[in-house]
């Protein structure tokens, strides 16, 4: 058999880019698979969160962004005032607004017409109706 790096839940959390009781609830859901220690505690084994990373992470020399909720969209502005920036991404017909540092803007170097990706991470998405 194998043996496998195993990751404390709290690790696994992290490297997955969400709550701890978040994934606790996963675990108990029995939507991520885990091994019970002799002492009853939950480990996850690496292997187990490849489903839940981006494809891009699984790229050799490409960035790994634990974030799932990545919406690829194109660069419609970029404003800089100060030691912040406005970046707007265009998401099919919808907008993504979003406030970085001027640093990070100037690093990523964007302008209008570039690729880029917004990447959610929030607690809750609240849904209605138009």
């Amino acid at each position: 058999m194998s043996h496998s790096t195993l990751l404390t839940p709290r690790q696994a959390a992290e490297r997955l880019g969400m709550s701890y009781p978040t994934l606790k609830h996963w675990i108990l859901a029995g939507r991520i698979r885990t091994v019970k220690t002799p002492g009853g505690h939950h480990r996850i084994p690496l292997e187990a969160l490849e489903e839940f990373l981006p494809a891009a992470a699984a790229q050799p020399g490409s960035t790994r962004i634990s974030g799932r909720n990545q919406l690829l969209g194109t660069v419609a502005s970029v404003t800089i005032e100060g030691f912040l920036a406005k970046v707007v991404l265009s998401v099919g017909n919808q907008r993504v607004t979003s406030i970085i540092t001027a640093d990070a803007a100037r690093d990523l170097a964007l302008k209008p017409g570039d690729q880029a990706l917004a990447l959610i991470k929030a607690t809750e998405v609240m849904i209605g109706r138009p």
